[in-house]
């Protein structure tokens, strides 16, 4: 027996699975008094949007729902610097960095990559198996880095777990999304694997799979959940602004700073141009810029009385809200921070390897949230100096009136409520089977 009556029909209540998924009956959550448990996978092979992202989720899924726990799994190297909510805890998978000519190599690991990421699938599908939630959610990637979350997927689906994709606003090109992603086999993932597919953004600024061969049945499957508003804690007494200045600065940030050194320096070229500009510049490089380039950065900063810099901050919220203006490459995290403090901002958008920040940042300008300069017009220290010069000047976000610009972590607090709440309908390991 696997569980199951006489008539094929699960017994009442709550149950457990094997390590091959056969349902046996498991036991009411009393030890952890009924908690509902939510797992958040994010790849993090470079930067911290993913990482962000999935964090801001989680502590608000919390915040919301007293009764829920939210476990991230996660390959950041630097998931420890941040700090997280009660209810809220990581699991850290060994990390890869994807190489110039599109390879992957382990971070730490002196061993194969094919190992790593051997040992990687084997962590993210024991602690799957082992947390047993009643929410999956994954970030960005459909079947995981290199398909590490593909058997997890299979998985849960056999325990009756809701999967969901959490995709942010833009992709990429479609001429470049849509071969990377037959490559990896994503389409028949979208149909077989998950049940709801998140946008974190608006159709009316950016659709993520326009100009795809989507079928139908996988668009039904999307929901827009406006973009995730970002709070800047309260009780924070760091750097605040920098120790060179007491005036109103722009905050210059490259995000994780692993591709944003050409952004960097035109900043400093236009400062070091025009050393009477009017507002300082506080600059925080960010974790994954090389340390060349910091040191470089740090030494022409010293030279400059109104610019500061910082090599990383975690509660990046705390000094964008105190900030009169913000210089960014345009992620999406950094997008949803500069809508939620309602900032002037000027985006440089990185081109490579993908042309999100592009395709963001020319919306965005279009409907009037921020203004833009491309890399070549960046360079140009006098242009660079005239934007930083007017920029605490041009119009607020809130300007201009998008609806449920920033609705984004109420509605998927609402969408994710409804996937618990439903009761699980596991299926046969082996209609499963047969359809892996």
């Amino acid at each position: 027996m696997t569980g199951e009556t006489e008539s094929g029909a699960l017994p009442p209540g709550p149950t457990r699975f094997d390590r091959v998924g056969r349902r046996t009956p498991r036991p009411e959550r009393a030890a952890s008094g009924g908690q509902a448990r939510v797992l958040l996978y994010s790849h993090d092979t470079f930067g911290l949007g993913h990482l962000r992202r999935c964090r801001a989720i989680a502590h608000a899924l919390v915040a919301r729902n007293k009764d829920l726990s939210v476990l991230i799994l996660s390959g950041s190297p630097i998931i420890g610097s941040f700090d997280f909510r009660a209810r809220v805890d990581f699991v850290r998978i060994p990390g890869v960095i994807k190489l110039r000519n599109g390879d992957y190599t382990s971070l730490k690991l002196h061993i194969d990559i094919e190992d790593t990421l051997d040992l990687r699938a084997s962590i993210i599908h024991h602690t799957a198996e082992t947390f047993d939630p009643d929410l999956f959610i994954v970030d960005k990637e459909p079947l995981g880095l290199r398909g590490e979350v593909e058997e997890t997927l299979w998985m849960l689906k056999a325990r009756g777990v809701p999967r969901v994709l959490g995709l942010r606003d833009v992709m990429d090109d479609p001429d470049l999304l849509g071969p990377e992603w037959e490559r990896k086999n994503v389409l028949p993932a979208l149909s077989d694997l998950y049940d709801d597919i998140w946008v974190y953004g608006l159709p009316q600024i950016c659709e993520p799979l326009a100009g795809l061969e989507i079928p139908a049945s996988v668009t039904r499957k999307m929901s827009y959940t406006g973009y995730l508003e970002r709070r800047a804690p309260r009780d924070y007494s760091g750097h605040g602004p920098a120790a060179k200045f007491d005036a109103p600065y722009i905050l210059v940030t490259p995000g994780g700073g692993g591709d944003g050194e050409d952004m960097v320096d035109s900043v400093l070229r236009a400062y070091e141009a025009d050393p009477a500009l009017p507002h300082p510049a506080l600059i925080v490089f960010g974790p994954f810029m090389h340390s060349d380039r910091q040191t470089e950065f740090l030494a022409r900063a010293e030279r400059l009385p109104t610019v500061d810099c910082l090599t990383f901050e975690a509660h990046m919220e705390a000094l964008m809200e105190r900030a009169v203006a913000v210089v960014a490459m345009g992620g999406y995290n950094t997008f949803c921070e500069i809508l939620s403090f309602d900032k002037p901002a000027l985006i440089v958008p990185r081109t490579r390897p993908r042309r999100e920040q592009l395709i963001r940042a020319s919306r965005a300008a279009e409907l009037g949230l921020v203004a833009m300069l491309r890399d070549e017009e960046a360079r140009d220290p006098t242009r660079m100096a005239t934007a930083l010069r007017t920029l605490p000047q041009q119009p607020k976000p809130s300007e201009r009136v998008v609806p449920g610009l920033l609705d984004g972590l109420d509605n998927v607090d609402r969408l994710a409520r409804r996937l618990i709440d439903r009761p699980r309908r596991p299926q046969p390991l082996e209609l499963v089977e047969r359809r892996a």
